[in-house]
């Protein structure tokens, strides 16, 4: 299993380069409709060979890595499995920073700030990977928009704050409807968050926002889209952030497509997988954008609990 896992780490990245380079002859409508289907399952499925990995290397006390070179996930009290169910999101909040701010001070030569307010000692249980996907890609398009603003000196405020009741939540995310936890095994009581991602970049534009949850839909260049290339060249990013469980898919999909780790946008999947990653818990982001101003991003997180 460990060995499938592995062959298949590189699924996303070789789909989304297969897809950008045939573009002109699939609709974008069409294009969405694949990938939301088949990466949905395939967060689950490969959540679940992992998860199953992760419990069997945990009960080995001698074995620190498997015969492929994935190294097992550094454990604490507080795992289970690939589940940290002491996870505090503004610990990985300052990883993504540090990570997301190198790549933008490679690229544009400066870096904005970003302030933690509310709640920054709030845990849950939830997947590091997952989260640190996330917050990666909407910190990535934060950080983009604020620099060509001319907005760096203007910090990113992140706001961290404990998630209303799972009924109200699902009122405010089209497509979330109430029993769509159940069948995920969450109860309505498990703790969850709501992180607000806050810049001063401009906003987006009237034309562009009705697309920003298409796959296919990039606000970069055909001249700055990554350059295609071997997938061994694709970096496992999430080595870069502290994660080494072997799940190249939640850091490397879009920054690691063609071996450009240090690319900010141009696949168009940050948000729709994002989007998947959070729905799958009963979780959502919602975006609210004010043109010539700024965006506020909400992501909202079912902790894992007993359901």
């Amino acid at each position: 299993m460990a060995d499938l896992v592995q062959t298949h780490s590189n699924t996303i990245p070789i789909l989304a380069q297969g897809l950008l380079e045939c573009r002109k002859y699939i609709s974008a409508d069409a294009v969405t409709r694949f990938l939301d289907e088949h990466l949905r399952a395939r967060i689950g499925t490969r959540l679940i060979a992992e998860q199953h990995i992760a419990l069997h290397l945990s009960s080995q006390p001698h074995c620190c890595s498997i015969p492929n070179g994935t190294h097992e996930q550094e454990h604490t009290p507080t795992h289970i499995g690939v589940i940290d169910t002491a996870l505090q999101p503004a610990s990985i909040i300052r990883q993504c920073e540090s990570f997301v701010g190198e790549i933008c001070e490679l690229r544009y030569g400066v870096r904005p700030t970003v302030t933690i307010n509310g709640q920054p000692e709030m845990k849950i249980a939830h997947i590091p990977t997952h989260l640190e996907y996330i917050l990666t890609e909407l910190l990535k398009n934060a950080f983009r928009a604020t620099v060509e603003r001319g907005k760096e000196r203007e910090a990113i405020e992140v706001t961290i704050a404990a998630s209303p009741p799972a009924a109200l939540i699902h009122k405010g995310i089209p497509g979330l409807a109430e029993d769509s936890l159940d069948g995920i095994g969450l109860d309505s009581s498990t703790p969850g968050v709501t992180i607000r991602i806050r810049d001063r970049g401009g906003g987006i534009s009237p034309t562009a926002y009705p697309n920003i949850w298409a796959y296919s839909f990039t606000t970069f260049k055909d001249d700055e889209l990554p350059a295609s290339s071997s997938p061994s060249s694709t970096p496992v990013i999430s080595n870069s952030i502290g994660t080494s469980n072997g799940n190249s898919d939640a850091l490397n999909a879009i920054s690691g497509v063609g071996g450009e780790g240090s690319t900010l946008a141009g696949l168009g999947y940050g948000l729709p997988l994002g989007r998947a990653y959070a729905e799958h818990f009963g979780g959502g982001i919602k975006v609210q954008s004010l043109w010539g101003w700024g965006t506020d991003v909400y992501l909202m997180l079912r902790g894992l609990g007993a359901g």
